[in-house]
């Protein structure tokens, strides 16, 4: 994320964000401290692989904690009580028909931070994301994919 880019996110993604964060310095800086000294009382740490392990984990926790920090910054939540849905946009739920196999999936766009397709939350950032911005209902998709173009009909913008 460059220093100019906002994050797009629900209000449900933000509050992800501040829970994780929250966990992770609350909870986890805690944990991590108490495994660091356990491993230390162990004696020398040249040959300490639990000493290695956690600080190699703590090194991991807050490289996450400075990114959290700096996504929720840079983050914009977006209103999905006031969506305007004429055309997709980030917090839309879109109904798609796959075309080839006459199949309906249902989407909801959010930030990328969020996405997570087992659930159906699809990152305006991801290739079929990115097409579907902006879109009306009607409107054919078309997105590259490793089997070749997938075809989609936009069936239905609403909110949740």
């Amino acid at each position: 994320m460059s220093s100019e880019e906002e994050l797009i996110v629900t209000a449900e993604g933000y509050a992800k964000l501040e829970e994780e964060l929250k966990y992770l310095k609350e909870v986890k800086r805690k944990e991590l401290a108490e495994r660091l000294k356990v491993a230390i009382s162990y004696g020398d740490l040249r040959e300490n692989s639990e000493y290695h392990s956690a600080k190699e984990d703590q090194a991991f926790m807050e490289t996450r904690i400075i990114m959290l920090e700096k996504m929720l910054t840079k983050a914009r939540v977006v209103d999905v009580d006031n969506l305007n849905l004429d055309k997709v946009s980030v917090g839309s739920v879109v109904v798609l028909k796959d075309i080839e196999f006459n199949e309906k999936i249902e989407y909801r766009i959010v930030g990328p931070a969020e996405a997570d397709v087992t659930n159906n939350k699809l990152s305006y950032e991801s290739p079929l994301g990115k097409e579907l911005m902006g879109k009306e209902v009607g409107s054919i998709i078309h997105v590259d994919a490793p089997i070749g173009v997938i075809k989609y009909e936009l069936l239905e913008i609403k909110a949740d």
